[in-house]
Order: C-alpha cells, then sequence, then structure tokens
C-alpha cells in the first residue's frame, strides 16, 4: 500500500490572494537523537571492553625476556601484535556477548553489558564484529613491511606468517569455544587457558625469537589457575542458579576446582623458579623476583577465596592496588636485571 504524503497548505491569502505551499518532510525511518547516538557509540566502545586489553600485555613478554625492549624493529613489531590481538580479542568478545545474550540476561552482572541491556542493537554489534576482523587483516598484511630481526622461522614461512597463524588459531579456538567448546567439561577452561599462551607465543614469534620451555609452562599453568578461579567465581556468584547462566558449571563443584587450582599453582611456583635458575636469560639472577610473584599469587588467591572475585583477572588487576603495585614492581625488577645489569 503506497503511502500518500500530503502538503500542508498555508492558505493565508497576502494583499495579492496568493496561497503558500509549505511540504512537510515525512521520514521513512526514526532519526536518532544527538542523546541516543552518543549513548549507541559508548556502548559501541564498551562492546569492544578495552578495559580487558591488559591481557594482551602478554604479548610483550617475549620482547622483555629476549632483552630486546630497546630494539626498535623488534618494539614496532611487538606494538603492532599488542593492537591486532586488542582488535582480535574485542571481535571475539562481541562473537560471545552475540551467542550469550540470552543468558547474560539472566545474570546479575553482564545483564548491564550493551546488548543484553538493549543499549546497543545487535545488528551494530555484527556490523562491528566484521569491521574488526577485518583490519585485524589489514595490520596483519602490515607486518610484512615492517623491519625484522634476522629470521630464525624462515624455514617454517617467517615470522610474519607464524604470527599470523598464531593470531587464527587464537580466533579459531575462540570462536569454537564460543559455540560449542564452552559446553564440554575441562575444554572449557583449557579454551580459556589457551588465549593467554597463544599471545605470549605470537609474541615470541613476531620478533621473533625462541621461547623457553620452562617460560610456556610458567603461562600454561598460570592460565590456567586463572581459568579455574574464574569457574569458581561463577558458582559462587550464581549458587544454586549457576547451571541456568551457563549449563556447564553443573558439571564443576568447588572442592573439584580448589584441587585443580591447587595443582595449578604449585606447578605455576615451580616451573617459574626453575625457568629464572636454569634459564637462559638473567643467568639466574631473576631468582630475586620469585617473592614478588609468591606475594601476587598468594593475593590473587585471598581476592578469590575471602573476596569472591576472580571472575575477571584484568579487572582485578586494575582494581586491587596491591595486585597492580606487586605487577609493576615485579616487571621493573626484571627489566632492571635484564637491561641495567645485563
Amino acid at each position: 500500500m503506497e503511502k500518500v504524503v500530503t502538503n500542508k497548505v498555508d492558505q493565508r491569502a497576502g494583499e495579492e490572494g496568493e496561497i503558500h505551499v509549505l511540504p512537510v518532510a515525512v521520514a521513512d525511518k526514526p532519526v536518532l537523537s544527538p542523546r541516543r547516538r552518543m549513548i549507541r557509540i559508548r556502548a559501541l566502545l564498551e562492546i569492544m571492553r578495552p578495559r580487558q586489553w591488559t591481557k594482551n600485555g602478554a604479548v610483550f613478554i617475549g620482547l622483555v625476556f629476549a632483552q630486546r625492549l630497546f630494539n626498535l624493529p623488534s618494539l614496532e613489531r611487538a606494538a603492532l601484535a599488542f593492537i591486532i590481538f586488542c582488535f582480535a580479542s574485542s571481535g571475539i568478545y562481541i562473537l560471545n556477548d552475540l551467542m550469550d545474550l540470552e543468558r547474560d540476561r539472566q545474570h546479575p552482572v553482564k545483564r548491564l553489558r550493551p546488548l543484553p541491556s538493549g543499549r546497543l542493537p545487535a545488528s551494530w554489534a555484527i556490523a562491528l564484529m566484521a569491521f574488526i576482523f577485518l583490519l585485524c587483516c589489514a595490520l596483519s598484511v602490515t607486518l610484512f613491511y615492517l623491519p625484522s630481526p634476522p629470521d630464525i622461522y624462515a624455514a617454517f614461512g617467517g615470522a610474519s606468517v607464524l604470527f599470523i597463524l598464531t593470531v587464527a588459531a587464537y580466533i579459531v579456538i575462540n570462536t569454537l569455544y564460543s559455540t560449542r567448546l564452552k559446553h564440554v567439561v575441562l575444554v572449557d577452561v583449557f579454551c580459556i587457558a589457551s588465549g593467554f599462551v597463544l599471545r605470549i607465543l605470537a609474541g615470541a614469534v613476531v620478533i621473533p625469537v625462541v621461547i623457553s620451555p620452562w617460560l610456556y609452562l610458567v603461562t600454561c599453568f598460570l592460565s590456567l589457575f586463572l581459568a579455574l578461579s574464574k569457574r569458581r567465581h561463577e558458582l559462587v556468584l550464581l549458587q544454586e542458579h549457576a547451571g541456568n547462566h551457563r549449563r556447564i558449571l553443573k558439571e564443576y563443584s568447588i572442592p573439584m576446582l580448589d584441587q585443580m587450582t591447587t595443582i595449578m599453582v604449585a606447578g605455576t611456583l615451580m616451573a617459574y623458579s626453575v625457568y629464572t635458575i636454569e634459564g637462559t636469560t638473567g643467568h639466574g639472577r631473576l631468582i630475586i623476583t620469585i617473592p614478588f610473584v609468591l606475594y601476587g599469587i598468594f593475593r590473587y588467591l585471598y581476592l578469590v577465596y575471602m573476596r569472591m572475585e576472580g571472575g575477571s583477572p584484568d579487572e582485578v588487576l586494575l582494581r586491587d592496588r596491591h595486585m597492580l603495585g606487586t605487577v609493576l614492581l615485579c616487571t621493573v625488577v626484571i627489566i632492571a636485571v635484564l637491561y641495567l645489569f645485563p
């Protein structure tokens, strides 16, 4: 049925009897007000979760421990890798929010996110996700044009190719997690932990340097510890309603998670201790950082068991002054040991 639009006629005749016709614009679609548009722009930024970009700082671990922090080509490549992972992780966060939309509406905290709260339409989120992944592809191609130190991975296609494959693996694993693997017991925890491992691996191959097996073990144990703490926090927060929000939580219990957490903490501390002593980096002097690592892990355990936190490691780091101060101080000591007293 056609829409009939009539013009409003102002029949106020002038002295010469003129009739003025005033056209009236009829909009087919509602126009967002400036305030509403600003709310959606803020929601777009919020759904990208920039606060969680602190996790991507793991990309710089290889740069620091390989003593290339002040090597300009390596620093440029690591910085670009950090940006790529920021966008890639944001795209995954959006996908996860889209998949969990109905369940998040039942969650006491997640219901305030842009999609469950209705502040952002799903169509806007999908368009942003597509744009972000395209931007990741474009930035990844830029790596081929940046200068690089001697490429020790040339036989495997080169550092840039391996980095792109690592980012692709991160996206594929997390996409599978969002669509299927989050419902498989234990596999879901390993998928969460894989994100930290792949970040460190990507930071090593992009420079490129060889990652120490002991540092790899530290990353594996620590990332599993954080993933298990996340699951425990969900069980404590949701209690009897945990299975309604995420059905995989029915397969876990707090005593079971506590036992696995104890194993991961012990593994992390032992692997890091061996790395500081046996690793070629620092020639054994990194052993002085062990007290900082001990305090940081004990502080995190305190927050998990006594403050009922641990659902989001990045938020814990930024909110808790003790954790933030410990991480910053440990970083300063590591840089001093590796660069000021090589």
